[in-house]
């Protein structure tokens, strides 16, 4: 092995053990102090941390990997020289031709009191509006408010969801969302199973291939994003009306991760600002599964979505679960024992964001906005020779392939290492390729090659 080589397999190495050291409960450092105490006997006073054996190992999620390693490199999120594409959130600001939005507030006394744990009546009124008013006119299964559940955050959402589920097995793609590695290896009740693409250059399986696998591995749940984190691809007209009635078919728990409905940047409707009506008769594209359930009640699709992406509140920790009212008894139920409910005084805060012509309006603001931020990264990214196979219709992200740059920038552990050297945060293909029982080796990670 010449000279050159060896020194890309030691910046390789380097970066998958700072990747495996990270995710051990009890790093090298640590173990090195304890040996050393051991050998030297009791002392008397020790400042050594506790590894606290009795606690499981719990594993740090795609962005929080990657800002701690631009943290060894000073970075501040104040700081205008770095470039953190890692951020796993929108920014939260005004946007240039968004309506006003009101954040102040007077807490009443009685928001300081617990809410119930499905979430203020008021607020669940007005999800159950949103999705009958873009989704299910004509039909005669409307959303109430008995279909809602409001809960603390997204993944408060899904723990709730898989908290209620019973001894099934749960479908999953890969890649998807870092955080359904450990939702799905958090409870003894599920057995996690990928579902594996025929064709590795679609990034969207079809329906059929869907039912397939579904009968085949007796699917009782499937938990997906649409549209996907992180290839920004999306199911939709004929082909999610398909997945719904798989569902319906089969009563499998179609669990849709709804929470990047809102950015889509290929929709037919005219913005207003090009000439398009500014009133009710003209939304920007938004895509649910809603808009193909049959009876509310019966068919066994579970939405989750919330303020987090589509409204630009992450920090409000408000969303949403939109199910049969069966399930919702079962999500409140898991709730009492899990988080305990959402905000009260937020959930209030939130209600006027949850009024029609405010969505209509903030999401032609949002569409404009993140389309020409997608559009120019694309661009760069062309320009520097980094490839985008599927560009992406939907979401704030790029799902870019660096398996054509020289060796070893060609593994996303390595190109993290480089970039925050330069000020610069994407994360890691690794993290998406999700695994709940770590069955794989990061050498066998089939995004290892590819960087969000």
């Amino acid at each position: 092995m010449s000279v050159h080589c060896l020194h890309h397999h030691q910046r390789q190495n380097t970066a998958h053990n700072i990747f495996l050291e990270f995710h051990k409960h009890q790093p090298q450092s640590l173990r090195k102090i304890k040996e050393e105490n051991e050998r030297e006997g009791p002392h008397p006073s020790s400042n050594v941390p506790m590894d606290f054996e009795m606690f499981q190992h719990v594993m740090k999620t795609g962005v929080i990997y990657a800002t701690s390693r631009a943290r060894g490199r000073g970075f501040d999120p104040e700081d205008p020289d770095w470039a953190n594409m890692g951020q796993g959130a929108p920014e939260t600001g005004p946007l240039p031709g968004a309506p006003p939005r009101d954040f102040s507030m007077s807490i009443e006394d009685s928001l300081i009191e617990y809410a119930p744990v499905t979430g203020l009546e008021e607020l669940r009124i007005k999800v159950a509006e949103y999705y009958n008013h873009l989704y299910r006119q004509g039909k005669d299964s409307k959303y109430t408010f008995e279909n809602v559940c409001i809960v603390p955050g997204g993944r408060a959402g899904l723990t709730r969801c898989m908290a209620a589920m019973g001894n099934t097995q749960v479908g999953y793609f890969t890649p998807d969302y870092t955080a359904y590695q450990q939702s799905l290896g958090l409870f003894v009740r599920i057995t996690p199973s990928p579902l594996l693409h025929k064709d590795a250059n679609e990034a969207i399986m079809p329906s059929e291939d869907f039912k397939f696998q579904a009968l085949g591995r007796g699917l009782g749940a499937m938990l997906w994003s649409n549209p996907a984190n992180p290839t920004g691809q999306s199911l939709e007209g004929d082909e999610l009306d398909a997945y719904v009635k798989i569902a319906r078919e089969l009563n499998l728990a179609l669990i849709a991760d709804e929470f990047y409905s809102h950015y889509y940047y290929d929709g037919d409707a005219v913005d207003p600002q090009d000439g398009g009506a500014d009133d009710d008769s003209n939304w920007p594209k938004t895509v649910s599964s809603a808009a193909f359930v049959e009876d509310v009640d019966i068919d066994p699709v579970i939405i989750i979505n919330g303020l987090t992406k589509n409204w630009r509140c992450p920090g409000f920790r408000v969303c949403w679960i939109v199910a049969p009212k069966p399930i919702v008894d079962m999500l409140g139920s898991a709730g009492s024992f899990l988080d305990g409910g959402a905000n009260a005084p937020l959930q209030k805060l939130a209600l006027p964001l949850m009024n029609l012509d405010f969505i209509r309006r903030d999401t032609w603001a949002l569409q404009r906005t993140f389309k020409k931020k997608r559009d120019f990264l694309l661009a760069e990214l062309a320009r520097i020779g980094i490839t985008v196979k599927w560009h992406p219709t939907a979401t704030f992200y790029v799902w870019a392939d660096i398996g054509a740059l020289p060796s070893p920038l060609n593994d996303c552990l390595v190109f993290l290492e480089e970039c925050v050297k330069y000020k610069v945060i994407c994360v890691p293909g690794v993290f998406f390729d999700i695994n709940p029982r770590n069955i794989r080796h990061v050498k066998q990670n089939k995004c290892i090659n590819f960087v969000r």
